[in-house]
């Protein structure tokens, strides 16, 4: 059954099809700490190898993380995996989260920004600068420290998470 509301395809903006048909990482950014901690799922996110690493992320002007980021010149970036879609979903703010997105997420508290316990690889980051982006930031850091961990990546293509078609290291079963 099809949405009432959606407009019909060629009403839609192309641009956003087209952003719509490019697999993303789904990532969560935090930064700040106690109560000022922020966090935001982000999946327009992008690592640039080389000396030093770098992170790029588009993120909102307006958002409770960018204060965060721009207040404290640091922030840390978790990659998620196919177990944490709530997580997600929660920090892109697409369900309810009383009491904040924190709220009984056990965290550890790092010079970046909070670390998310369950989640086994992340990049804590020192903000580099921010340019404006279409209608976002640019936001670019430089990675210091990275945390590897082995996940099944979680994916967002055409507006809902996906999984890989091939699992970690390219081999079927």
């Amino acid at each position: 059954m099809s949405d009432p509301f959606a407009d019909p395809p060629e009403a839609r903006d192309p641009i956003r099809r087209v952003r719509g048909r490019l697999a993303a990482p789904v990532t969560l950014w935090t930064a700040g700490e106690g109560r000022d901690r922020a966090g935001l799922t982000v999946s327009s996110a992008l690592v640039a190898e080389g000396d030093p690493a770098l992170v790029l992320g588009l993120v909102g002007d307006l958002t409770d993380l960018w204060d965060q980021v721009e207040a404290t010149g640091a922030f840390v970036v978790h990659v998620l995996g196919q177990g944490e879609r709530a997580l997600a979903d929660r920090f892109a703010w697409r369900v309810p989260a009383p009491g904040g997105p924190f709220a009984g997420i056990a965290t550890t508290p790092s010079p970046h920004g909070p670390l998310l316990d369950g989640v086994v690889t992340r990049l804590a980051c020192r903000l580099q600068d921010a340019a404006p982006a279409g209608y976002a930031l640019l936001v670019r850091g430089t990675v210091e420290r990275v945390d590897v961990g082995d996940l099944d990546p979680l994916v967002w293509f055409r507006a809902r998470y996906r999984r890989l078609a091939d699992p970690p290291g390219g081999r079927r079963p």
